[in-house]
């Protein structure tokens, strides 16, 4: 693609646009000195939420950060995500698929629930751990959704981590008290899905 042929006048008019809004830019950025630890939950009907959650773990790990992972709904069926971090970062991710599965394919609430309190077990544990700086809570919100876990006794545990470790918190139809402690909360929308079209489930995009 050919640069277009530009007036003089134009090209200094913008470079003008540009020094102003980088002083702009760059005095709100100079305002920002806080450093601490963030809750982030990933909420809403799109397809992205665990997903971005484990662009936010390879980051980390491009910082050579530690990283934690506790998949609270999911089978142990394996994911890309999981062999590709694993093998590549086996000394720095600790991962644990704790889930047995959906609920409708589980079918045993007592069951649901005794898995939901093992993976919240050792989120805690994973939490206390100082050389993690990352944890990932994959689907925890689909186990608050379902009441398998007393969400007071949750937020509370989570506002009350150490100061330095960021968590992540994914899944649909985040409770209102969890998204008030968060310090971000990210709605994924949902506009189109290949799932309506009869299109299947397929390695690499959805697992």
């Amino acid at each position: 693609m050919s640069v277009p042929d530009l007036d003089e006048a134009r090209a200094v008019s913008h470079r003008r646009k540009m020094i102003a809004r980088k002083a702009v830019q760059d005095a709100e950025v100079a305002q920002k000195t806080i450093e601490k630890g963030l809750l982030m939950v990933h909420t809403g009907p799109g397809k992205g939420k665990s997903t971005a959650a484990f662009g936010l773990a390879l980051r980390m790990l491009g910082h050579g950060r530690r990283v934690g992972v506790v998949q609270f709904i999911k089978g142990a069926w394996s994911t890309g995500e999981q062999a590709a971090l694993m093998q590549a970062f086996p000394d720095r991710v600790t991962w644990k698929t704790m889930g047995e599965g959906f609920t409708w394919d589980v079918q045993d609430l007592a069951r649901d629930i005794a898995a939901a309190q093992a993976a919240w077990n050792a989120a805690v544990e994973m939490m206390a751990d100082p050389t993690i700086s990352l944890v990932i809570l994959d689907e925890l919100n689909i186990a608050l959704r379902y009441d398998y876990l007393p969400l007071d006794r949750v937020v509370e545990t989570l506002e009350n981590r150490r100061e330095d470790l960021h968590v992540v918190v994914t899944g649909r139809n985040a409770k209102p008290r969890l998204i008030e402690a968060a310090d971000l909360v990210t709605e994924m929308g949902l506009e189109k899905h290949h799932f309506k079209a009869g299109v299947k489930a397929q390695a690499g995009v959805e697992f």
